[in-house]
């Protein structure tokens, strides 16, 4: 039988390897300048907190969670998103007691079962940032700022910050009504699935990508118009703050996003390069989501990045993978040598390829050339009789004659000068 990969579970080859540790590192050198600490969390949750959390109507927990009972008939999840389980952590660990509110991010896998699809899997990867306990605008305009600045850095080229404010409870509960009367005068040209968002979750069909949907939505009522006083003062402060941090950004009174959590600002980035599905990341904030899961009433907001449509963009280009050196065996006792040699340099910190095969020295010579080793380490039984070996660099071809038993300290000297 042959088998292969789930479809829409990707493997990541030793090629590709290499980028996805260049955000990853980068990611966990860039958020603590900025205060945030990086948290690991489970793969696996109970099924009520995603379903409180994130909202029994939406699109990820009606259609796309990977849900299951386990032996002892609990109904567990493998994690669709990241900030339902934060919440979590936060409420759970008591960390609302802490002054100064709690600043984290955490990088990982999360499971939707959805089609397949430019830069979106059903396995894909995440790297999430969160502010709890901290209410004020100016928390938003520094987290955008961050999103921004760590999106050049990831050198992703262009991108378009799309801005909007959901409001709170208040706001949203007239402005639902003020939509829903619009919606349902135009009902019957609205998609199969916006009609029944329009009963359950009606703010939904300002999302909805089917071409008939959008033309009726271009000219819905704006959520902008129905703020109260305290949610549209919140929103000039962070407007204020993205402009003197001179981040560029697009006010979208359509945007919403596709978890029930939201109140407030609401932010994606966005770029022209991914087609339709053009979100990089996105976020807001989400100051009811705590309670809802068992906390006190905080104040919350954070975003979640894409890895896949991440590197979809990115020009980082990380450096080749050199070995330092090549160990040349000529012969059994060679190559038992070889084997003890190596080891001893390896846990010195040099790059090691042992590889010999009983290839000739030209084969191994040729090989080593091949992988773009610094230096090839040349031991056969004459060396070994003599206690020696013959280091040769690639570059130049110069050649010396080591001892056996210094070279833990002469080669990490002489290939450290050669570098």
């Amino acid at each position: 039988m042959k088998f292969q990969a789930i479809r829409g579970m990707k493997d990541i080859l030793p090629e590709e390897t290499g980028q996805w540790r260049m955000v990853e590192d980068l990611a966990r050198e860039f958020f603590p300048r900025f205060g945030f600490h990086e948290v690991r969390s489970p793969i696996l949750e109970k099924t009520e907190l995603f379903i409180r959390g994130i909202g029994e109507t939406t699109d990820v927990v009606e259609k796309e969670m990977y849900t299951f009972t386990d032996r002892s008939g609990d109904s567990l999840t493998m994690r669709p998103e990241a900030t339902a389980q934060l919440c979590r952590v936060y409420v759970e660990h008591k960390l609302y007691n802490q002054p100064g509110g709690w600043k984290v991010f955490t990088m990982g896998p999360m499971f939707r079962h959805e089609r397949p699809q430019k830069g979106r899997f059903r396995q894909f990867h995440q790297i999430d940032a969160e502010v709890m306990g901290v209410d004020e605008g100016l928390v938003d305009a520094e987290l955008i700022g961050m999103l921004v600045a760590f999106l050049e850095a990831c050198q992703v080229g262009r991108v378009t910050v799309r801005l909007n404010s959901l409001g709170c409870k208040e706001c949203r509960l007239a402005y639902r009504e003020k939509l829903v009367a619009f919606l349902k005068e135009r009902e019957e040209g609205l998609c199969d699935e916006c009609r029944r968002r329009l009963e359950l979750n009606p703010l939904r069909v300002l999302d909805c990508k089917q071409p008939s949907c959008q033309a009726i939505v271009k000219d819905a009522p704006s959520s902008a118009d129905h703020l109260c006083g305290k949610c549209e003062s919140a929103f000039e402060l962070v407007r204020r703050g993205l402009d003197s941090l001179k981040v560029e950004y697009n006010l979208d009174n359509r945007l919403v996003r596709g978890l029930d959590y939201y109140v407030g600002t609401t932010f994606e980035v966005v770029s022209d390069k991914l087609g339709g599905q053009d979100a990089v990341c996105g976020g807001g904030r989400y100051d009811d989501l705590i309670e809802e899961v068992g906390g006190p009433p905080q104040a919350a907001t954070g975003f979640a990045i894409g890895i896949e449509r991440l590197l979809l963009l990115s020009d980082l280009e990380p450096p080749p993978e050199e070995a330092d050196l090549f160990m040349a065996m000529l012969g059994d006792q060679a190559e038992e040598m070889g084997l003890k040699i190596s080891h001893r340099l390896r846990l010195g910190g040099l790059k090691v390829v042992l590889e010999a095969e009983g290839k000739s020295l030209k084969a191994q010579l040729r090989r080593a050339g091949k992988m773009g080793v610094r230096a090839v380490l040349i031991l056969g039984p004459e060396e070994i009789k003599a206690g020696q070996a013959v280091l040769k660099i690639m570059e130049g071809g110069e050649q010396q004659t080591l001892d056996l038993d210094s070279l833990n300290q002469t080669l990490p000297r002489i290939l450290h000068k050669k570098a």
